[in-house]
Parts: C-alpha cells; sequence; structure tokens
C-alpha cells in the first residue's frame, strides 16, 4: 500500500523531528513518492536541504515563497493519497483541532482529502493536558487517525508517554491506514512458531520454525481490518502492532489457548509447528550422562493434534485453514490432512530448501481448497504470501 503512492509528510517543531529523517528515508524505499512541508519551528531541529535532497522534491516551509507553483500546497494536498504528521506538537493539533491556518503545514492539511494519521510527541505533561487530549478527541472525532506515543524518558528528562514512536513503526500504521478493510468485522485465530516440549530443565523437543509465516498472516489480517488473535511458541519476533498476543510454549498449552478462543473466531489459521510427541517423563534434573553411556532412550506420546479437533468442532460458519511442510510428495500429503482434518484450505510447501521454509524470508507454496480448487504462488517474501493466502480466504467467504 505504499509503493507508487503519494505520501505527504508534515514535520513540526519538536525534538523528535530527526526521526522524520528516517521515516521519509523508509517511505521512499517502500516506493512512495513524498513531499514534505515544514513549519518554522522544524527548521531550528532539522535543515529544509535534508528532506529535499532525501524526498527527491521541493519543500513547502513558506507559502509566499517561490515553491514552482503559486498554489503549491494545494497541489501537494491533492495529489496526496496519504498524509502524515510526525513528530507532532501540541501547538500543530490544537490549530488542527480548531481549523487554523495560519502556516504552510495547517493551510496545506486543511486542504487533505486522503486518511490523515497524527503522532504526537511533547513533554508528558502537556500531552497528558486535557486541552491537549480534548484536541486530540476533535481530530479523531473528525475521522483523522491518531497515534498514541511511546512511553520512555524524554529529551526534558520527564519519564513517562510522549516520545515520537519508532519510523518503522510509523511507516507500519501508514500502511494499516491505507489498506482496504476487507477484513474488517472478521475475528481471526491464527497460530504461530514452534512448540517446544521438556525432556528435563535445560532440553526440549522442538523444531526449526521460526514464526514468520504465521506473524506476516497475523500482520497482514490486522492492517486489513480483522481483530486478531495470535497464539504464538517461543520465537524471535515482534508482537505484530494491534494484534492481541497470547505467548505459549508447549502443545498442551497452545490447544487450550486455541479451544478456549475458538468460539469467538470467524477465520481460524494454524500455521504452528507443533511438536507431535513429548516425552513420557520430564525429569525435574538435567539428566547427567553416566561413564560409558553411548545411548539413550527416550520414550515418548502422542501430542493433542489441535488442527484436528478444532476440525471437528468448528461449527459451517468457521473457515479453518491448516499449513503443512513437507518434504516430499506435497500435493498428496496436503489433500490427504485437508480431508483427514476437515480443512476449508491447506497451504502446503516444501522445506528444506534455502529460500523458502523454516527460517527463511520467502516462501513457496500451494493452496488447496475443500472444492478443488488450487493455486501455485511462486517465490516471493512471507508478507506477500501472506496477502495472497487472505485474498484466497475471502475468495472462498464472497
Amino acid at each position: 500500500m505504499i509503493k507508487d503512492n503519494h505520501i505527504l509528510l508534515g514535520v513540526t517543531g519538536g525534538i523528535a523531528a530527526y526521526k522524520s529523517v528516517e521515516l521519509l528515508r523508509l517511505l521512499k524505499k517502500a516506493g512512495a513518492d513524498v513531499h514534505v512541508v515544514m513549519t518554522e519551528a522544524a527548521r531550528h531541529f532539522v535543515g529544509r536541504t535534508t528532506f529535499e535532497v532525501l524526498s527527491e522534491n521541493p519543500v513547502i516551509t513558506d507559502l509566499w515563497k517561490d515553491t514552482g507553483s503559486s498554489v503549491a500546497h494545494i497541489d501537494v494536498a491533492s495529489l496526496a493519497d496519504g498524509a502524515v504528521i510526525a513528530p507532532a506538537t501540541a501547538n500543530c493539533i490544537a490549530k488542527l483541532a480548531q481549523g487554523l491556518a495560519d502556516d504552510a503545514l495547517t493551510t496545506t492539511f486543511l486542504a487533505v482529502t486522503s486518511p490523515i494519521l497524527v503522532c504526537p510527541s511533547m513533554n508528558t505533561d502537556m500531552y497528558q493536558n486535557l486541552r491537549v487530549q480534548r484536541n486530540l478527541d476533535l481530530l479523531e472525532q473528525d475521522g483523522l487517525h491518531i497515534l498514541d506515543p511511546d512511553e520512555g524518558v524524554l529529551a526534558c528528562k520527564t519519564v513517562g508517554a510522549g516520545r515520537l514512536p519508532e519510523p518503522w513503526f510509523i511507516l507500519d500504521r501508514i500502511t494499516a491506514m491505507l489498506n482496504p478493510k476487507d477484513l474488517k468485522g472478521k475475528r481471526l485465530l491464527i497460530s504461530a512458531g514452534p512448540t517446544r516440549e521438556a525432556i528435563d530443565p535445560v532440553r526440549y523437543i522442538s523444531n526449526h520454525s521460526s514464526g514468520r509465516m504465521g506473524y506476516a498472516v497475523a500482520a497482514a489480517a490486522e492492517k486489513r481490518g480483522g481483530e486478531v488473535t495470535l497464539v504464538s511458541g517461543p520465537v524471535d519476533l515482534a508482537p505484530p502492532p494491534g494484534v492481541g498476543l497470547i505467548s505459549v510454549e508447549t502443545c498442551d498449552q497452545m490447544a487450550r489457548a486455541m479451544l478456549d478462543e475458538l468460539p469467538r473466531a470467524d477465520i481460524i489459521i494454524k500455521v504452528a509447528a507443533v511438536a507431535d510427541y513429548r516425552p513420557v517423563h520430564q525429569e525435574e534434573l538435567k539428566i547427567k550422562k553416566t561413564v560409558g553411556q553411548t545411548q539413550m532412550t527416550l520414550s515418548m506420546t502422542e501430542n493433542t493434534d489441535i488442527l484436528k479437533k478444532i476440525g471437528e468442532l468448528k461449527t459451517d460458519q468457521q473457515f479453518l485453514v491448516g499449513f503443512a511442510a513437507e518434504t516430499h510428495d506435497l500435493e498428496v500429503h496436503a489433500r490427504m490432512k485437508m480431508e483427514k482434518k476437515n480443512l476449508d484450505m491447506i497451504v502446503a510447501n516444501m522445506v528444506g530448501g534455502e529460500d523458502s521454509g523454516f527460517q527463511s524470508r520467502t516462501n513457496k507454496v500451494k493452496i488447496f481448497s475443500k472444492d478443488g480448487n488450487f493455486r501455485d504462488v511462486p517465490l516471493m517474501e512471507k508478507t506477500k504470501v501472506a496477502d495472497i493466502v487472505l485474498d484466497t480466504i475471502l475468495g472462498h467467504l464472497g
């Protein structure tokens, strides 16, 4: 939703203006055409030339100076597919809430008809001031999107809310703002990552799942307006913004979480790579190697088949999707799993290669549906695969 779009970036006079430079760089990297409008105060923190060089467009700072057009501010406002003010000071927020237009930024943003994201950044006491909060409420009531600031130590040495979120997070929220909300009103239950089954306090049985595919599906669904609950095994990934996260470790814990959430879900997507077996006994103390020992026998017992259980319990109004990681005979095993576990759709991929499957950032999959439809998805980023999976689900739901 960023590539080839026109994004208007407003920068006001706060110490966090330096983060706007990185936000601009990320927007350009994502393929956006970016126009920048600055307040006079913002120029005391970051120079106009920096934004002009990075954006490759003229920067608007003054309505009365030549910027290539007598109505340049109207031109960029009309062109914008989306707009963001980062940072947004208390002064700027107050002007926007009252419809004042006494500088280049406020005048330009009053002419914007596309979605606007406002990112407040200021001293904690200022941010918590009732008048500032009232102005933010007014903007939200008017349809603008407000991004809550982070908490932490601020430049003024106070501790609390007021920090401008990191540029990558702002970019993520711009993307979410511009995404079509074709999953609005849908509740999605998604599982991701591996599970771990303890042998003793220091050893466990697991697999190579990184969780990236499941997290990508959850993030994509949230951006498309879905209400998402993500049940995740242990992974080294940040929770997707806007997603409800339930962290688990074992298969039993994941089963309980999934089954508890099941009645509230419209769409269930089970991406997690769950351990099929667990040790019969979990030792309380570390198993020590004895002198002369060359072999060890580990007795295993079967874990709950979460996907099969959900397939048995789901209603006709719920849509169930499974994932299958295979090393051979992919289509045979995928179709067999879909029928055996009462799935509406299954996404299958071969593991073992460097460019797809576990640990990689890319994937190539085959999507099989209960009605016989088939879709072959070539190698691409897992974030893009996630959207194709959601597109396919919506196609079946009409």
